[in-house]
């Protein structure tokens, strides 16, 4: 595929998917996106969606059957099933590991894609043994198809929770056998979260590996959902952030960084807002501990402040707006902020540049593009 052709197809794409005022302006600054650093730095994206086929035609059966919850019913019966354009352009490109993926990196200027099993993976099967094998299956060919691009395509391994100790031992295969970097779970399990002690095999397999925890969002349980979807906000528009956050705090508040102070978990868009919320949410947090209200929560070896500039790494994922961005950085320092794309679901050319045009030095802006990416996936 032609470079121009790509362009092209993504006119009526990017059109309607405008960028917020304050980005627009900086479109007088617009410039021609190659790949190879021509702007000082390679462009790395690290929450970059793939599927198999597999995968979803096991989500359009549990839609059918009735086993999916409402919020995957929600989602996946929206993009398996419709004739629209965004539905059905978002499905070709996630099922694509190959020439068109390459394609519109390069014509993103996008030098390389960290890639992940689509949300949410395989955590809803109710079958353990199928949802063990969609995703062994899942890490081979993603292993293959990394092997076919080594310098463009960087594999996360796919894990089923519902059977931690298969996770665990899956996640040391990614690692040493199938050259994977890192670790995605698409949030909750079935209304389980990672926190519960049954998942601590794989937190032992994330400190043998060293490997990071990129903690992606998934559609909220039917505990959580209330009116959400009735209102058009339960998928990534509000909900996969409201869900998310709740799970990264669920995490620290219970102190999974004193058990494995080496760890590192990455969240996208924003970082799930926590930076923003981050002065409340520890005042509030050491206020509860004060109280003794929650005997859930014990005191920590440090404050909330101290786990987000030491354990936790965001990425822009969707979120590709410097007012955001600049206080990503502000509140979790530098060296933990990564970009992302969050291809296919949110491709829009003008985002990078605006990303190229942030208002930082160029050392910071090295590190977003690259080198944090390289360190921490240890590339």
């Amino acid at each position: 595929m032609k470079r121009r052709e790509v362009n092209t197809g993504l006119a009526a794409a990017v059109a309607a998917m405008s960028l917020p005022a304050q980005a627009k302006e900086s479109k007088a600054m617009t410039h021609e996106l190659k790949t190879g650093g021509d702007r000082g730095y390679l462009r790395i994206a690290t929450e970059e969606a793939f599927a198999t086929r597999e995968q979803v035609d096991v989500f359009l059966r549990m839609v059918k059957d009735g086993t999916a919850d409402q919020g995957m019913v929600s989602l996946w019966g929206f993009y398996a099933q419709s004739p629209s354009e965004r539905a059905t352009q978002i499905m070709d490109r996630l099922l694509d590991l190959g020439e068109q993926r390459i394609a519109h990196m390069d014509a993103t200027g996008i030098d390389k894609a960290i890639l992940a099993l689509t949300s949410p993976g395989v955590q809803p099967l109710l079958d353990v043994e199928e949802a063990k094998g969609i995703a062994s299956r899942a890490n081979d060919y993603l292993a293959e198809r990394c092997q076919a691009h080594p310098d463009r395509f960087i594999g996360m391994t796919a894990v089923a929770p519902q059977d931690p100790h298969w996770s665990a031992a899956e996640i040391l295969r990614g690692a040493k056998e199938l050259g994977f970097k890192g670790v995605q779970i698409n949030s909750h399990t079935q209304g389980h979260y990672l926190d519960e002690p049954q998942f601590d095999p794989i937190f032992r397999a994330l400190a043998e590996t060293g490997q990071p925890l990129y903690i992606h969002p998934a559609t909220l349980p039917d505990s959580m959902m209330g009116g959400m979807i009735d209102a058009g906000l339960d998928g990534a528009v509000f909900g996969f952030g409201v869900e998310t956050s709740y799970h990264l705090l669920r995490l620290v508040t219970t102190g999974i960084f004193d058990r494995y102070p080496n760890l590192q978990i990455m969240a996208g868009h924003g970082f799930e807002a926590l930076p923003f919320w981050l002065y409340r949410t520890d005042y509030m947090h050491k206020a509860g501990i004060r109280s003794q209200r929650y005997a859930r929560l014990k005191p920590l070896q440090h404050d909330l402040f101290h786990y987000i500039r030491n354990n936790f790494l965001g990425t822009t994922s969707g979120l590709c707006w410097e007012p955001a961005v600049k206080l990503m950085l502000d509140v979790m320092g530098e060296d933990r902020v990564m970009y992302a794309m969050d291809y296919p679901y949110q491709y829009v050319p003008e985002e990078v540049q605006a990303m190229d045009n942030l208002a930082i030095s160029k050392e910071a802006k090295k590190k977003f593009f690259q080198t944090n990416a390289e360190r921490w996936f240890n590339l």
